[in-house]
Formats: structure tokens, C-alpha cells, sequence
């Protein structure tokens, strides 16, 4: 009765039933159960050596049509409308991957990759994909005495951070909350013929273009600091601040701002200091 109601509920928030099925299968301790990952082999080997134990491979999809925006095209303006969709969309393939990775009673979901791809289906339709791999805390992970590795709303933490990275961030007395992001799509008004034939062959800065830019980083990044908050994080690693025109023309740019939300794990905890490596070869 419990397996039906779950499966209701991942159906009723995207999850295929087909997805649920491979997930029981790859459920921990069950007789011919395997992970599967997409780590690297050196990745693979610095999550297991820092204590977390990978489960299997999960991902979340949503295909969206983006809709049509009204504006303005003669000043600098967000598009509020592309820039609610660009962020839903993200949001429902995030969590349709956190709740495959709740299924199997993961900790944390590591080396998540958010990407979007562009389909044939029409221009204004776009899949968008999150998939990472689920990882299950030993006893021992981080040190040791970690009981919780969740995040304050009761769900496993995600990063987008390489094996690598994961593997010093741990080591360094901190852990992953969740990946955090925020999007603005800003339409970049045209530059008046008088300006732009006053501007030729002079050394001038193009104020109006400066401006919107500015401005439209400025609102991603101040979207991803506000997730970082709600998730009462210490601080963002490995942001990253992307810009991409997608399918709408030079003068409309979406700013796309993600990174990885942590917290320190003990306020004892004395980081570890680098040490040198010589290399033997001539």
C-alpha cells in the first residue's frame, strides 16, 4: 500500500513509472542491486575514500514551451515572463532528480550537470536536464559524528562540484546544502542611428549596453543569493555566471547564475594544511 502511494506521488510530480521501476532496483541491500554512475574512475574513488557510497544515477527532465514576452523593445528591460520560465523549468528537472534521489534514501546527489538543449519541435521549445549521481553517507563520512547530511528543508543536498572538489570540500570541515541559481532574460534596447553613426571610429563606452548588463548579472546573482539564504548557507562555491542568447536574437541574453550552497559542519574544525608534491620525473 506504501509502494502505491509513492508512486502516486512521484507521478503526480513527473516522475515516470518506468523511472520508479529502475529505481527499485537499485535499491541498497536488494539481491542483484548495482550503482550505476556517471563519475569519473578517480571521482569515484575520492567520494567512496571521504565516506559516501554512490546508489545509482538519477535525473529529472521537463520539455517546456517558453512563451512570448510584450515589452518596450526601444529601452532596457528584464522579460519577466521568459525569465519565470527559464527558472521553472530548471526547477521542475532539479526536483523531479531530488525526488528519484529521495527513492532510494540518498544523502546527496554529486556532480550534478543542469544543462538545456534546444528541440526540433519548434523554436521556442527547449528540454530542459539535471542529472547527477545519488550518494549515501557511510557512518564515518567527513570525519565522523555527522548524523545529519540533509538540508533544512528534509532533502538530500545537491552540488554540482566535481569528485575533486566534493572530495576537498568535505575534507575541508564543510558540506554541500544544495545547488543554488537564479536567472534573469534581459532585453537590450538598439542604439539610436544618431548614436551609433556618432560613435564611429571614436574610443567611447556604450553606456546604455553597460547598464543592462550589469543590471541583468546583478538580478541573477541576487536570486542565487537568496536560495544560499533560504537554505541558511554559509557561503556559494563554484559559481559559475553563464549567458546565453538561446533561440531570441542578440539584443535578448538570459544571465544564468548556479553554484553550490554549503555549511561548515563543526566550528572545532581546523582546515587541513596543503602539502607540497614533488614530481620524480626529469
Amino acid at each position: 500500500m506504501t509502494d502505491q502511494k509513492e508512486s502516486a506521488e512521484f507521478g503526480a510530480m513527473g516522475v515516470p513509472q518506468d523511472a520508479i521501476r529502475r529505481l527499485a532496483e537499485l535499491t541498497p541491500g536488494k539481491a542483484g542491486a548495482i550503482f550505476t554512475s556517471d563519475l569519473s574512475v578517480n571521482e569515484f574513488l575520492l567520494v567512496r575514500e571521504v565516506g559516501f557510497r554512490p546508489l545509482g544515477l538519477v535525473l529529472g527532465s521537463s520539455i517546456y514551451h517558453v512563451g512570448l514576452q510584450i515589452g518596450r523593445w526601444s529601452k532596457n528591460q528584464e522579460l519577466d515572463v521568459l525569465s519565470q520560465a527559464m527558472y521553472h523549468a530548471r526547477e521542475l528537472a532539479m526536483t523531479r532528480m531530488e525526488v528519484e534521489a529521495k527513492t532510494l534514501g540518498a544523502d546527496g546527489v554529486v556532480g550534478v550537470r543542469l544543462d538545456v538543449e534546444m528541440k526540433e519541435f519548434g523554436a521556442d521549445i527547449a528540454e530542459f536536464i539535471a542529472v547527477g549521481t545519488a550518494v549515501k553517507a557511510e557512518p564515518d563520512a567527513g570525519g565522523g559524528g555527522v548524523t545529519n547530511w540533509r538540508n533544512n528543508k528534509d532533502l538530500p543536498f545537491t552540488s554540482d562540484l566535481s569528485g575533486q572538489d566534493f572530495w576537498t570540500l568535505i575534507r575541508a570541515g564543510y558540506a554541500p546544502l544544495g545547488m543554488v541559481m537564479g536567472s534573469c532574460v534581459y532585453h537590450i534596447a538598439h542604439q539610436r542611428l544618431g548614436s551609433v553613426i556618432g560613435n564611429i571610429g571614436r574610443n567611447v563606452e556604450i553606456e546604455q549596453f553597460t547598464q543592462a548588463l550589469y543590471d541583468a548579472r546583478e538580478l541573477a546573482m541576487s536570486r542565487m543569493q537568496a536560495e544560499a539564504e533560504a537554505l541558511q548557507a554559509e557561503g556559494i562555491v563554484g559559481v559559475q555566471l553563464k549567458q546565453h542568447s538561446h533561440t531570441w536574437g542578440g539584443h535578448t541574453t538570459e544571465f544564468f547564475a548556479i553554484g553550490t550552497a554549503v555549511r561548515p559542519l563543526r566550528s572545532d574544525h581546523v582546515i587541513e594544511h596543503p602539502t607540497m608534491v614533488l614530481s620524480l620525473d626529469a
